[in-house]
């Protein structure tokens, strides 16, 4: 039997668009019946190994695109019916703690509820995300044993699989986040959300006719 198809989904809390395009993963995995792995890389060091800026340092004294990049937010908020979102006041915040976190909780079996407390508390119910004791109160609101998360995440192997998981990120074709694979089929940015659906139907269609 092949093995399914594999779609993946690159993320970092600090990523406000990684947020918003999380939100539409569902609907594609409920059409093309294909639930994509959630890989942890961390921003910063992506950006360090590409050259790359974050979009408040690359757009900073242009005029109108700023403005343009708000109203396509505006447009993708509403055409995926999203009204949990709020600008992080303390933006950009350090994602380091979180991030180790988020692999500290996939080996710990507490993935889901940790992943949906950090994107609450930073882009929902946005709050300095990078203070320990921010960190700490905003999970325990939340209903988390964040004191075994925490514990965890300062684990060797924690550590080195969030180093992993960004150099192969880099070494793939990755500048960003969210960043997005389909096989291996590379697609950045939310709004790359309609391709990204469009090539699993195909990769899905192109598998069914070999085995037909």
């Amino acid at each position: 039997m092949a093995a399914p198809l594999k779609a993946e989904f690159h993320f970092d809390f600090g990523s406000p668009n990684a947020y918003l395009a999380e939100l539409a993963l569902p609907d594609i995995e409920r059409r093309t019946g294909v639930k994509f792995d959630y890989v942890p890389v961390l921003l910063g060091g992506v950006y360090k190994a590409t050259g790359n800026l974050s979009p408040g340092e690359s757009l900073r004294g242009i005029r109108n695109k700023p403005e343009y990049n708000a109203l396509e937010t505006e447009r993708f908020l509403r055409r995926h019916n999203i009204t949990q979102y709020r600008m992080n006041p303390f933006f950009p915040v350090n994602t380091l703690m979180l991030m180790r976190g988020a692999v500290a909780a996939q080996f710990e079996g507490l993935f889901e509820p940790y992943f949906r407390a950090a994107y609450h508390h930073m882009w929902a119910e946005p709050k300095k995300m990078d203070d320990p004791q921010v960190f700490r109160d905003a999970f325990l609101s939340s209903g988390l044993d964040i004191d075994r998360i925490i514990a965890r995440a300062q684990q060797d192997d924690v550590k080195k699989k969030l180093i992993d998981n960004t150099t192969n990120a880099v070494a793939r074709g990755s500048f960003g986040s969210p960043t997005f694979y389909v096989g291996d089929e590379i697609f950045f940015g939310k709004d790359r959300l309609r391709e990204v659906e469009e090539e699993i139907i195909a990769q899905l269609d192109a598998r069914q006719r070999k085995t037909a």
